[in-house]
């Protein structure tokens, strides 16, 4: 079963959360922007602008509205009570992603801890809207279950689940040291969400990691042995980083952030055949400096130049396309020459 969702943006091109709202079974049956100057402090976009979607919702039968901007609890509360329909804000929609994609238990924690924190300033909030939902989009994961709990008891769970994920921190800094002894490099792989790191890694070391055309498709770090001419290595793909994605989300993150941070080399991998590459390479920029990986050695990866008819090489880099392995013998050199 899908939902149906009208989206809304302030002055942005509205593909990009389409895709997210796709990938959590969500179908955009319209869209409405608006450039404003200054935030409304009951709608976030103006009341007039409110109508448009109110009959927009309507005529398209829509019964979920997607903002493209994180909203406080009371503005959702207030668009909720005009539209009669449940209103989801994009962090909203990233978070549901994350809940049905974390496989390992350190993932699963730390979905858990990313919706609690995001929830606890909105725990009032009407239900009667959500019901409308067929695929309860935003109500996924153990976060969720927990919003009828007081803040305090909430507070003690997000201290209790920072304390099982540090204890799972401490475990896996200890087995990387063993891993450490073996004096193998440690190369990871990063970059956009669906910019093809997953099957990147497929491609380089056979590891059967789970490569879909989704927003997010790998959420806990894989890694895999990989052997080039006598070179040896540890390859390790991480969940994709998206822009608009709040602080506390990339933090709630530790595993991916760890393996970033400690590698020897970064394989910036970007998806070439994206009009939007550019943009997207510097949002990858800035989040590794922000997370303090920003120094480290990095190889840049233009990747899907199988879906594009001109390839002009405007950076310095490899060009391949990891589906079909053209060039990657270029990668495996250029790979052996840094280690």
């Amino acid at each position: 079963m899908k939902d149906y969702g009208v989206l809304v943006g302030v002055g942005d091109c509205l593909d990009e959360l389409s895709s997210l709202c796709l990938t959590c079974g969500i179908e955009e049956v319209g869209r409405i922007t608006q450039n404003i100057k200054e935030i409304d402090v009951t709608y976030y976009i103006g009341r007039g602008k409110v109508d448009e979607v109110k009959e927009l919702v309507n005529r398209a039968k829509a019964n979920v509205v997607v903002f493209d901007v994180e909203l406080s609890g009371s503005k959702v509360r207030n668009l909720e009570s005009i539209l009669s329909v449940p209103v989801l804000d994009r962090s909203k929609i990233i978070l549901d992603i994350f809940a049905g994609r974390a496989q390992s238990m350190e993932g699963k924690l730390q979905v858990e801890l990313a919706q609690l924190k995001y929830n606890m300033p909105r725990l009032v909030r009407s239900r009667g809207n959500m019901a409308q939902m067929k695929n309860a989009v935003g109500m996924r994961g153990p976060g969720e279950k927990k919003l009828e709990l007081d803040k305090r008891k909430i507070r003690d769970e997000i201290a209790e689940l920072e304390r099982k994920i540090k204890k799972l921190k401490e475990t896996r800094t200890q087995n990387k040291k063993l891993a450490a002894k073996g004096g193998k490099s440690r190369v990871c792989l990063v970059g956009y969400t669906n910019s093809g790191k997953s099957t990147l890694l497929n491609t380089m070391a056979k590891a059967g990691v789970l490569a879909e055309d989704k927003l997010f498709a790998t959420l806990d770090p894989k890694t895999a042995n990989v052997y080039v001419d006598g070179v040896q290595f540890l390859l390790t793909d991480t969940v994709g980083f998206i822009d608009k994605l709040p602080h506390e989300f990339i933090h709630a993150f530790e595993s991916t952030l760890d393996e970033t941070r400690n590698a020897d080399l970064l394989l910036h991998v970007i998806d070439f055949s994206n009009e939007k590459y550019k943009e997207q390479m510097q949002i990858v920029h800035d989040v590794l400096d922000k997370i303090g990986a920003g120094n480290i050695p990095r190889i840049l990866v233009f990747n899907k130049i199988d879906m594009m008819r001109i390839i002009d090489k405007e950076f310095d880099g490899v060009y391949i396309s990891a589906k079909t392995r053209k060039n990657l013998e270029e990668l495996w050199t250029l790979l052996k020459e840094t280690l």
